[in-house]
């Protein structure tokens, strides 16, 4: 079967997310669009995954929990994995060596992690769209660890991304790299490609995605279909009828 996926989804916790961008509000909107799986992939913290999951059971919608971790190259990165709690220990890691940047809401904006019901828990006081501890290989040998998904984020990118930090693709045993173009890069034609929305509000949700072959909406049907090279990269909004 053919599935619709969106991989790289902010919510009102990344800096650059905004406020509308709440768990259920992000859940809502794949559902009507017809997503079959989505991740929420802040920047380097997962403090709204817990909601992002009940909110995705009610919506009926299958859910991956991530982190867009900014490496010390200051390389972004998607992280993904099947479970909360697997996301939350990145998380954590992260938090105890993230440089203690101060947080200025009028020019870095909200950064606020809510419960199911979009009732605001607390505010992150730290700025979230730093450089972390992690180097591009020791993020690759955590995430490896915790059996998750290691994705560089829109390589094709002036900023932020493989290319524009070390002008290369390093050999790295990447599950995808994520592209916002087509077509991509000329580098290896072993690299399998992805493409997501990296929605920061919720008109942009769907924008771009991912089909996969798989039996049914999982992270492991997903990790299958990559291994197996069965995913197309869309560039295009999804036909939401």
């Amino acid at each position: 079967m053919r599935f619709i996926a969106d991989l790289h989804i902010h919510s009102c916790l990344s800096p650059c997310g905004d406020l509308s961008m709440s768990p259920r509000r992000i859940a809502k909107e794949a559902s009507r669009i017809g997503l079959s799986l989505i991740a929420l992939t802040d920047h380097n913290s997962a403090l709204n995954c817990p909601a992002f999951a009940e909110a995705c059971r009610k919506e009926g919608i299958v859910a991956l929990f991530g982190i867009e971790v900014t490496t010390i190259e200051e390389i972004h990165v998607l992280t993904l994995f099947p479970t909360v709690e697997q996301a939350l220990e990145l998380s954590d890691q992260i938090a105890q060596h993230l440089p203690r940047v101060t947080y200025d809401p009028e020019r870095h904006g909200d950064q606020v992690y809510v419960n199911e019901k979009e009732e605001i828990l607390g505010e992150v006081d730290t700025y979230l769209g730093v450089g972390t501890h992690f180097s591009l290989d020791g993020l690759l040998s955590v995430v490896q660890s915790l059996d998750g998904l290691f994705i560089p984020s829109h390589i094709d990118r002036p900023v932020n991304s493989l290319l524009s930090q070390l002008g290369r693709i390093p050999e790295l045993p990447y599950s995808a790299l994520e592209v916002t173009r087509w077509p991509p890069p000329d580098i290896s034609k072993n690299q399998v490609f992805i493409s997501n929305s990296d929605a920061h509000i919720p008109e942009l949700i769907g924008t771009r995605y991912t089909a996969f072959e798989g039996d049914r909406p999982s992270f492991e049907s997903l990790r299958n279909a990559l291994e197996k090279r069965k995913v197309v990269p869309s560039l295009s909004a999804i036909d939401a009828g």
